[in-house]
């Protein structure tokens, strides 16, 4: 475990990355709470989870006129410092978006127990912080079976940013859901090593795409826009069809559903609006863990989904819904 730095207010906010966001608009209400978030590497405009935390806080600066600001790390050691600026500025609760976010938010935790601290995608033991994960595993074995039943070259592939335990439930369940619906289909899997590289992104999308691979699931932040990029890239210029799969948001809406197969939706936002309102409420539990799933609908296919998607395809893959919500099918998470 890291050492804490005892750093004034004012070190802080000189060793941290520029502060945006604010909490001045909204509709009228007003409330005397302060909420921060962290992001990660990625970045808040990461067009993936950092953005849907972001944006459920925005909602519910317009709902409730509650105070919000985020930080951007642009660097893992940024992480402790960013924490820090908001616990040790009063805030009323303060977020940390992001599995890498994990050993940095218990140590403030531990430092500070009387401030109230919140997580996505990992577990952080301490009595003062709320943990919310995801089964990615299971909404990644339905865009599997979409993805088995679409390709035309029986070779698909999965980008993910860095190592852990998230990515790898993202890597797995969708290797299990193509595997489910197309024996004969080939998952490649490759990993981009940053969250923060869209040309790293682009550039090994080239390389699967040229290798004859026609759909590809990042699950790596922004380095998953360069994806997206290159897609978009070759079917503008003619050739053979290739798709994208988004992922935590419903992606189609920023790039189109010209690319866009579908999406593997994390309900990231619902999850950080459900407990900064407790936070408004009085009702914040910490030292608890909540894991969202298919059967919590915190995960799956968005709408948008019926654009490129048959019925018949999307048929299948709520009857693998239903198996896996009835403990018919158990999704592997590692």
């Amino acid at each position: 475990m890291k050492k804490v730095f005892k750093l004034s207010l004012v070190m802080l906010m000189a060793t941290s990355v520029i502060l945006a966001g604010c909490g001045n608009k909204n509709d009228g209400a007003k409330s005397d709470v302060k909420v921060g978030l962290v992001t990660d590497v990625g970045g808040v405009n990461d067009k993936s989870f950092n953005q849907s935390a972001w944006e459920a806080l925005e909602a519910l600066n317009k709902e409730s006129g509650v105070e919000i600001k985020y930080l951007q790390s642009k660097a893992n050691a940024d992480y402790v410092p960013n924490l820090n600026q908001f616990v040790k500025g009063g805030y009323d609760l303060t977020w940390g978006i992001g599995f890498d976010l994990g050993d940095a938010l218990l140590e403030v935790a531990k430092a500070n127990p009387d401030a109230k601290l919140a997580i996505i995608d990992s577990v952080v033991d301490a009595p003062n912080v709320e943990s919310v994960t995801f089964s990615e595993n299971e909404g990644s074995f339905l865009v599997g079976v979409v993805a088995g039943l679409t390709t035309k070259t029986n070779k698909v592939a999965f980008i993910g940013g860095m190592k852990s335990p998230v990515i790898t439930r993202f890597e797995v369940g969708f290797k299990a859901g193509v595997e489910a619906v197309n024996p004969e289909a080939t998952v490649t899997n490759t990993y981009a090593g940053a969250y923060d590289k869209p040309d790293t992104g682009k550039s090994l999308a080239a390389t699967l795409y040229d290798a004859g691979n026609d759909i590809i699931f990042p699950a790596a932040g922004a380095t998953g826009n360069g994806v997206f990029n290159e897609a978009k890239s070759r079917n503008d210029a003619g050739g053979d069809k290739v798709w994208v799969i988004g992922v935590d948001k419903d992606q189609s809406i920023e790039f189109g559903d010209d690319v866009t197969l579908t999406s593997m939706i994390k309900r990231v936002d619902e999850a950080v609006k459900k407990v900064s309102q407790q936070v408004v409420d009085g009702t914040f539990k910490g030292g608890t863990t909540t894991v969202l799933g298919l059967k919590d609908n915190g995960v799956g296919l968005p709408e948008t989904s019926k654009a490129n998607v048959s019925e018949e395809i999307l048929a299948k893959v709520e009857d693998f819904k239903k198996q896996i919500i009835d403990g018919k099918i158990t999704v592997p998470s590692e």
